[in-house]
């Protein structure tokens, strides 16, 4: 029998794991346990991923919505002029630099595997898949993340600017640490049957009580377990 590895990457400390365990307890008895949906493609994931970029989900919606309605087909957008693309999906903002992204990515994606499909991700290994979407220009951690949990259910964590604050202010990761360290850690410490729930509900956290500024920490449920919450109790 192999020797177990006592690496605390692989094993939080019982600290910190009985801490996660309250937090999925008490985001579930505030917001529920979310339901997931199982019809997304992976492809159209990939792209409502790239629109989200600093903007709403009300404005990625509207604009994935008219890049669908503009173009019949993910080929139809891939020979299209980086202003065509611009043009349908300017109520999302950053357009010029969204569409080229998005064209860039439909090239390397029908490059690599001859069709615009990525339905192969949900049969390959979690890290094959993981490193295919790395792999493509300007695809970082979040936008793999969310593609393989929600359209591939894959125990995946993604971390969106909602849970990094969350996250930082209950102690999880380092204040201002990289993308990749918060994935990286976070990924860790979230049990994998968790994910998806622990997502969804610490998002809406984020935006209803762990605001930006003037975050509600008295009807926060996670606050016994926050140290911002203590500090801002104590001052």
């Amino acid at each position: 029998m192999s020797e177990r590895s006592t690496d605390s990457r692989d094993h939080p400390p019982v600290e910190i794991e009985d801490v996660i365990r309250r937090i999925i307890e008490r985001l579930e008895a505030t917001y529920g346990r979310p339901r997931r949906r199982r019809d997304r493609d992976p492809l159209d994931t990939l792209i409502e991923t790239i629109l989200s970029q600093s903007t709403n989900d009300r404005n990625r919606d509207r604009a994935f919505a008219q890049l669908k309605a503009r173009f019949p087909t993910w080929e139809a957008v891939r020979r299209a002029s980086t202003q065509q693309i611009a043009a349908a999906i300017r109520i999302g903002g950053l357009a010029r630099i969204k569409s080229a992204r998005i064209k860039r990515v439909l090239q390397e994606i029908q490059r690599r595997t001859g069709a615009l499909d990525l339905s192969f991700l949900t049969r390959v290994p979690t890290v094959e898949a993981l490193h295919f979407l790395r792999s493509l220009d300007g695809v970082g951690p979040k936008t793999a993340a969310c593609v393989l949990l929600f359209a591939c259910g894959r125990p995946v964590f993604p971390v969106d600017t909602h849970i990094r604050r969350v996250a930082e202010r209950l102690g999880l990761i380092p204040l201002r640490c990289s993308d990749e360290r918060a994935h990286e850690q976070l990924g860790r410490l979230i049990p994998a049957r968790h994910c998806y729930a622990v997502h969804i509900n610490l998002i809406r956290l984020g935006r209803d009580v762990c605001r930006p500024r003037n975050p509600r920490c008295a009807a926060c449920c996670l606050a016994p377990d926050c140290a911002y919450a203590r500090q801002r109790k104590k001052a």
